[in-house]
């Protein structure tokens, strides 16, 4: 069974690159927003990653990434952020917040799918903490 990764980000066509890219090893699912995220997590959905950018329309800058770092059932699931930020202010933010991975707009595919490899062979926690906090 493939791995999931949950991609959010406003823009379409990054969403296409992702689900293009990663699509041949992962099941990728795409969200255009926070709130469209946070539904689909809310019915028991547990990705084994989440790439999102840290700026949705609908949300403060690093609200989403900030609710899922403080989260008891969704702080385990590793994040990698997209964005368009200043790389120092967005790296500051992501060690913050405990972020895995961090790409600035526009990256390079080939380093995204390394990344995400890495990421996501390297975790074993996912799993584990949905158990413990489903019940």
């Amino acid at each position: 069974m493939k791995k999931q990764i949950l991609a959010i980000d406003d823009s379409k066509a990054i969403r296409f690159l992702l689900q293009t890219v990663l699509g041949k090893d992962y099941t990728v699912v795409t969200a255009p927003d926070g709130c469209s995220a946070m539904y689909w997590l809310s019915k028991r959905n547990l990705p084994d990653l989440i790439i999102t950018d840290a700026q949705l329309p609908d949300m403060q800058d690093w609200e989403l990434i900030e609710q899922l770092a403080s989260s008891g059932i969704y702080r385990d699931i590793p994040l990698m952020v997209i964005s368009s930020l200043d790389k120092a202010q967005a790296d500051a933010k992501c060690q913050e917040f405990g972020v895995a991975s961090n790409f600035t707009k526009p990256f390079n595919p080939v380093d995204l799918m390394k990344a995400v490899q890495q990421v996501i062979n390297n975790d074993t926690k996912v799993a584990s903490a949905y158990v413990a906090h489903a019940s």
